[in-house]
């Protein structure tokens, strides 16, 4: 497999939101867990604790978004 994009979970104090998203996606969010496991040698993260690191690594790579927050500021 090749490295995937997240690395190892941070604990971080949590803002608590609620999100329904289709069973499709939480198997897959399942199945990435698993697979940052075996990469990083730690253990099975809950789903649920992979959204954020994702959705902070998909903001911090968008150029659009990037280009928008800085004529923002």
């Amino acid at each position: 497999m090749s490295k995937l994009k997240l690395g190892p979970l941070e604990d971080d104090l949590p803002v608590k939101i609620t999100v329904d998203l289709p069973a499709a996606v939480h198997r897959d969010l399942a199945d990435y867990a698993k697979a940052l496991a075996a990469e990083t040698g730690g253990k099975v993260a809950e789903p649920v604790k992979l959204i954020a690191p994702m959705l902070a690594r998909f903001m911090a790579t968008d150029r659009g978004f990037a280009r928008g927050r800085k004529r923002n500021d």
